[in-house]
């Protein structure tokens, strides 16, 4: 059943009097409830073998594309061939010092250390930021997520440098707003990075049967570019899990390869290309005009975003081991056996890595090759998948369908409809171009601009988070946007000629994702504003003005406080309800998971008669809600140990308020109740019929029913009385009630606004998956309330 009404609400406060102050008293936000599980999410330890071989495994999963780079970065820094051979030299100084600073020392040794508990990407540096300062644009979050386990962060001194940062940066809303747009711009790049990585790696691999058939069609390598795509895309359902244990082996061979490839070529060759070692060659090389193929030199350090993108499920440690003992020395010997080769052989300049393999393992070579580039392709549209799901949980995306594809590791999904999104768009950027050249221009413009959001957001994070030195954070921002700012100049320059192609994924993509999140404020700051008076509520008396008809209505709301505008247009709309009613929140955080210990909050609103509760189901943006498959079970496990636990309480305590964190109880006897008392972290208020929110944490049922049956206490006649009830409620069935808010601009909103809500919101609206189908909820259990409000 839908039924409307429209609701004009003014963005403009109103004063706030006395009527305000009175439900402030009687409907409370969640109070500090959920106490710390001290030891779980500590820094796991690992042994020295361990470490080694998950820095094996991790050359499969983040190295993948940076170590594809050579297949194409000398053809195209040289395009147009090689006017001097000590070119070739200057390109090989400016790659050898490039991947040195920004693979190595900036991500490598300083990036990775910004970890969100081992989560990486723009969105995790972004979470970081969050919980040190309050920039969050949706400000649904109450100082009882910060006592979360994972919910990590500092408390500066108020005179600290890193304080007068906060504030300035919490001072304006524009401020916000400019960082927000700032992590979209990074992910939208990211995106792009994952359409370009597959084109040009698989194409500059095909590239390989040409080399060996010169007369060949360029057109059969396009096909067969794309035939390999949509085989790639089309295996991503499966997940990395289950092929994943190929990866490591085949990208290991692959860097020794090459690297064994560059030695030889260097001792057969020219071993003079050494002297690229000395910084003086750089100087030269942009003497002679070199500044105009530093969009081509800048592909050898691609990848390395999706090195920090890809970060989740290894150690710092073990990926460090794996970049300085195997990729970096082995990248520094495949390019220089390149250039090598290039001196001798000037005008093979083009296909420079396959004819610099020697005939007898040419084509195990480019079987190799092509393996390494569908790696390297599917490290990228992991990372993808990743942050679109960051993105999705922050409400920066539209709804859509998010698959777990391994059961043993939390990050790896598969994103059906964005996947077949990516892969269109591949074939279509590979049958474009039909060059290896124009798509690393586009590539080229992606990665760096990637790179510069990493670098802005990396100096609020050591200002912020690290509290580091202001000069430490000088050192680090002149380093960084010395080579960054000097490579994104260069591919400014290539716009024209391929360049434009990420600029306008990125502003398709960001139009999406920037609407979508202001249509979400909007929608959540209405149902603020018009959320009902706890007073009105009391007024109506237990029975809400109402039949009350057994079973339980679950209202789903995006409040976690208050009582939302729909259920007061469901009851003036319908002459009953249901005897117990839920309000059901289910909300993501800044952090990357919320242990299933700590996820849900409940509350009682109002008397014990109402029978009215609230129940706030908080999720980290690496969870997913799908996983909980008994979300409803367990939904009513922890109300109806709130309900015993409340009633212990009020029967045991000869005070208002329970110690917490495990102070000792002065009360003598009965240690067990101390106990449960200790491990549970209580704060709770004893409950009065005076209508005030009664707060209660729910840790494990298990645990707590075993230290409530050990400890001898039983339960009073009220609490039986309730939870015979309340179980009776819950046979008599359970309807799931959701809110399908409609906002509409007004007619005197300005032009913008009205196009970005009324047509482009409204559109990615009806095309996303609904709340229903998000939440599981049985079709014949559900009901929609409907309701247009006016921004």
């Amino acid at each position: 059943m839908d039924s409307t009404a429209s609701v004009q609400i003014d963005e403009q406060s109103t004063e706030k009097g006395n009527m305000w102050v009175l439900d402030q008293k009687l409907d409370q936000p969640m109070e500090e409830e959920a106490g710390r599980l001290r030891n779980m999410y500590r820094e796991k330890k690992f042994s020295s073998l361990l470490v080694l071989r998950l820095a094996f495994q991790s050359l499969g999963v983040v190295y993948g594309d940076l170590g594809t780079s050579p297949l194409y970065v000398f053809y195209n820094t040289f395009p147009n061939g090689i006017n001097d051979p000590e070119d070739v030299v200057g390109a090989l100084s400016l790659i050898i010092y490039s991947l040195t600073l920004i693979p190595l020392i900036k991500y490598v040794f300083v990036v990775l250390r910004a970890n969100d508990s081992g989560q990486g990407g723009t969105f995790a540096l972004y979470s970081l930021l969050c919980r040190h300062a309050k920039i969050n644009t949706i400000p649904n979050q109450h100082r009882t997520d910060e006592e979360l386990t994972t919910y990590s962060r500092h408390i500066f001194d108020e005179k600290s440098f890193a304080a007068k940062t906060k504030r300035w940066l919490e001072a304006k809303a524009y401020r916000r707003k400019a960082l927000l747009v700032l992590v979209l711009v990074g992910t939208c790049m990211v995106i792009g990075d994952g359409i370009l990585t597959p084109a040009i790696s698989v194409l500059s691999a095909a590239g390989g049967i040409k080399v060996d058939h010169p007369k060949m069609s360029g057109d059969v390598v396009v096909v067969v570019s794309a035939v390999i795509l949509v085989g790639l895309f089309s295996m991503q359902h499966y997940g990395t899990d289950r092929v994943g244990w190929l990866f490591a082996p085949i990208v290991l061979l692959w860097f020794l390869l090459i690297g064994g490839i560059g030695a030889f070529n260097i001792w057969k060759y020219d071993s003079s290309v050494l002297k690229a070692f000395s910084p003086v060659y750089i100087y030269r090389y942009f003497r002679r005009g070199g500044w105009n193929s530093l969009g081509g030199i800048m592909l050898s350090i691609t990848g390395t975003e999706a090195l920090f993108a890809d970060l989740a499920h290894f150690p710092v440690l073990a990926v460090q081991i794996a970049f300085t003992v195997v990729v970096f020395p082995c990248l520094l010997l495949a390019y220089t056996g390149q250039a090598a080769y290039i001196i001798k052989n000037q005008d093979h300049v083009k296909d420079a890595f396959y004819r610099s393999i020697p005939d007898g393992i040419y084509w195990p070579m480019f079987l190799i090759a092509t393996a390494a580039a569908v790696v390297a392709s599917q490290a990228t549209i992991s990372a993808t998948f990743s942050i679109i799901k960051q993105a999705l949980a922050l409400g920066c995306f539209p709804r859509v369908k998010v698959v777990h594809t391994s059961k043993k590791f939390l990050g790896q999904i598969y994103i059906p409809d964005i996947n077949w999104i990516l892969m269109i768009m591949c074939i279509a950027v590979t049958a474009g171009f039909r060059n290896q050249s124009q798509i690393g221009n586009a590539y080229g413009t992606a990665v760096v601009t990637v790179m510069l959001v990493t670098t802005l957001l990396m100096i609020l994070i050591m200002l912020l988070v690290w509290r580091s030195h202001w000069i430490l954070v000088l050192i680090f921002t002149v380093l960084s946007l010395a080579v960054e700012c000097t490579y994104f100049s260069a591919v400014l320059l290539k716009i024209d000629q391929g360049g434009w192609v990420p600029l306008v994924i990125a502003a398709a993509f960001l139009i999406i994702m920037y609407v979508w999140h202001y249509g979400t404020v909007k929608r959540y700051e209405v149902e603020m504003h018009s959320k009902v008076s706890m007073a009105w509520i009391l007024g109506l008396g237990p029975s809400l003005g109402l039949v009350r008809v057994p079973g339980i209505g679950l209202v789903y709301t995006e409040l976690a406080s208050g009582v939302p505008h729909i259920f007061s247009h469901f009851i003036t709309n319908l002459p009953a309800i249901h005897s117990v009613v839920v309000f059901v929140c289910v909300k993501y955080l800044p952090v990357y998971t919320v242990p299933q210990e700590e996820r849900f909050l409940v509350k009682r609103i109002g008397p014990k008669n109402f029978h009215m509760f609230r129940c706030v189901a908080r999720y980290g943006y690496k969870d997913l809600h799908k996983k909980d498959d008994d979300f409803e079970k367990k939904l009513f496990d922890n109300l109806f140990l709130f309900v015993r636990l409340e009633s212990m309480m009020e029967g045991c305590s000869d005070s208002d308020e329970y110690s917490l964190y495990g102070q000792q109880t002065e009360r003598s006897g009965d240690s067990q109740l101390t106990e449960t008392k200790n491990i549970l972290s209580l704060n709770v208020d004893t409950v009065t019929s005076s209508g005030d929110d009664s707060i209660l944490p729910v840790k494990s049922p298990l645990m707590v029913s075993h230290l409530l049956s050990s400890s001898g206490q039983t339960s009073n006649q009220t609490e039986t009385d309730e939870l015979e009830f309340l179980n009776s409620c819950r046979d008599a069935g359970v309807v799931h009630i959701l809110g399908n808010t409609i906002v509409r601009a007004r007619r005197d909103a300005k032009f913008v606004k009205r196009i970005s809500i009324d047509y482009i919101y409204a559109f990615l609206k009806r095309i996303c998956r609904e709340n229903s189908v998000i939440f599981h909820v049985p079709h014949e259990s559900l009901l929609n309330v409907g309701q247009i409000f006016y921004v």
